[in-house]
């Protein structure tokens, strides 16, 4: 019934949506201005609808035959190259070769032997509506309108300042790679084509925000990437209906398929390299122009015990390695309520020395230990954020010695027991294992404290158990959440809780890459076989 509900409300929401749409599309219709022959009436209409801002540069020049034809280039001060406009621009118009059919009245016809003839620029298109034009050097380019003609030319000569590329910050690897995404949308695709230098990599532009108009690109491998998949991509996006686009969260929580649910269901990184990783095997990238994360769908929940560096380095110590990021998940999500559930409901579980131990270091204490936990990781939540929102080197020291002197005045004071301090050190550390699901175990983890206070071992059961449920109930784009193990795909569990030899995977997950599965056909054996051979010869 539960299910039927959210179905309902989801339908109706994409149902005004497209309502929305199609308003919205009716709107920009009729705001549409016409773009007339006459130049001055253009500046005015543009100055208009900007509300003569400062940062509106309009320069009005003449050019041509004794100088008859009247032009005027319009931009944005800061958003453009100003140099490429005055050298490949107004240079070439004022004072390059004078063209003698280039005479008043100037046809529409001529626009195309001006643009091929005298604009040194690479990238130049036609516009013939006010709202292109305003759109065109709102985004960084140049537009040139000329008096007498019902088109104007969008010259692309960005030029506004962008960070320089360097490490990953969310992503620390110790081999491989060490270049991140900028929040240029260019510089990121311009990345992604470095990695895949194949044709079959396309690229598509949506422009999403009434009042943002930031730009979106989908790249994905064209025959590798599911049809299906690409579509269902396209119309969530078509269906995104709202002023502002700011960042990727923007977009993965319009997007994402359970929008009620803690988990994650699209995964999100600043690194090439990952992107190139997950195209290769058929899902879909999403780059937002002013920032430096990249989605990519669909996701699995293995994705998020997974690095880049599982790859580069020997396949046996990087499936210990996995093993340790899921024994540390579990640790940071469980120790707390499986703490208070030993030490309150079952104590006959606890060794004989051990509970003499742990009996000695609590007394005196004056708090229950289901509140001694959840005041413990109140406060570690409290020095977390401390500890981000500060500036980096007064934040490092608020983490640090805030947590050492609190814990130990804590223990002192006897307001808390040792064992605790270790349990929540134990459990705050796990986290940065699997940086990734740092919300969602948060969550967990209280969730689990209150059931154990409750109901002890059974609830942490009950609590385990409603997990596994919710989490095999999720999708991501029509994809299983807990593939490969539900539904259960021996092929590739080589790549799951363990990492295989790289030789060892043939293909590719199944149902990502249904047009081209086999990802290699050579192996090991084979090729050491080769080499002998050649040896022998």
């Amino acid at each position: 019934m539960f299910g039927f509900i959210l179905k309902r409300l989801q339908f109706r929401k994409i149902k005004n949506q497209n309502v929305n749409n199609d308003n919205c599309n009716k709107t920009k219709k009729q705001s549409n201005i016409n773009y007339t022959e006459t130049l001055s009436e253009n500046i005015n209409n543009i100055k208009s609808a900007l509300g003569n801002s400062n940062d509106l540069v309009i320069r009005e020049f003449s050019f041509g035959h004794k100088q008859c034809i009247n032009a005027a280039i319009i931009f944005i001060d800061g958003l453009t190259n100003t140099t490429i406009i005055n050298q490949n621009i107004i240079e070439p118009l004022m004072y390059g070769t004078k063209i003698e059919d280039l005479k008043f009245p100037l046809e529409n016809s001529k626009i195309t032997d001006l643009k091929k003839a005298m604009l040194s620029v690479s990238d130049v298109q036609n516009a013939n509506t006010l709202e292109e034009i305003i759109e065109g050097f709102l985004s960084g380019d140049a537009v040139l309108m000329l008096d007498g003609t019902k088109e104007a030319l969008v010259i692309s000569c960005k030029g506004w300042e962008k960070r320089s590329i360097s490490e990953p910050t969310t992503e620390a690897v110790i081999r491989g790679p060490r270049e991140a995404f900028t929040e240029s949308l260019r510089t990121n695709t311009a990345m992604l084509r470095r990695k895949i230098k194949s044709p079959e990599l396309t690229m598509e532009m949506f422009n999403l925000g009434k009042k943002t108009n930031t730009n979106i690109s989908i790249a994905y491998i064209r025959g590798l990437a599911n049809q299906d998949l690409i579509e269902e991509v396209r119309l969530r996006l078509n269906n995104i209906n709202t002023d502002a686009i700011l960042e990727s969260g923007y977009i993965e929580q319009f997007i994402e398929d359970a929008p009620y649910s803690i988990f994650s269901t699209i995964w999100y990184t600043e690194k090439p390299d990952v992107v190139a990783a997950n195209l290769l095997e058929g899902r879909v990238a999403i780059f937002v122009d002013g920032t430096p994360f990249v989605l990519t769908a669909p996701m699995f929940f293995i994705e998020c015990f997974q690095t880049s560096e599982d790859y580069y380095f020997r396949p046996y110590f990087m499936s210990m390695l996995r093993i340790v990021r899921f024994i540390a998940y579990m640790i940071t999500i469980l120790a707390p309520a499986v703490y208070v559930t030993i030490t309150t409901f079952h104590q006959e579980l606890i060794p004989t020395k051990l509970l003499f131990t742990m009996s000695a270091a609590r007394e005196g204490v004056p708090f229950p230990a289901a509140f001694e936990a959840g005041l413990m990781i109140l406060v570690f939540e409290i020095l977390r954020e401390a500890g981000v929102r500060l500036p980096r080197p007064v934040g490092q020291a608020i983490s640090i010695v805030g947590a050492l002197v609190m814990g130990e005045s804590a223990v002192s004071a006897g307001l808390i027991g040792e064992p605790m301090v270790i349990v929540i050190a134990i459990t705050a550390v796990s986290i940065f294992v699997v940086p990734n699901q740092a919300d969602a175990a948060a969550l967990l983890r209280l969730i689990y404290l209150v059931l154990s206070a409750v109901m002890g071992g059974v609830g942490i059961t009950v609590g385990l158990l409603a997990t596994l449920v919710h989490l095999a109930s999720l999708k991501s784009f029509g994809y299983y959440y807990l593939s490969p193990i539900v539904p259960f795909q021996l092929r590739d569990t080589k790549d799951s809780v363990i990492r295989a030899p790289l030789w060892a995977m043939h293909t590719r997950p199944s149902g990502l890459a249904r047009n081209d599965k086999t990802r290699q056909t050579s192996n090991i054996q084979n090729l050491k076989k080769s080499d002998r051979n050649n040896q022998e010869h």
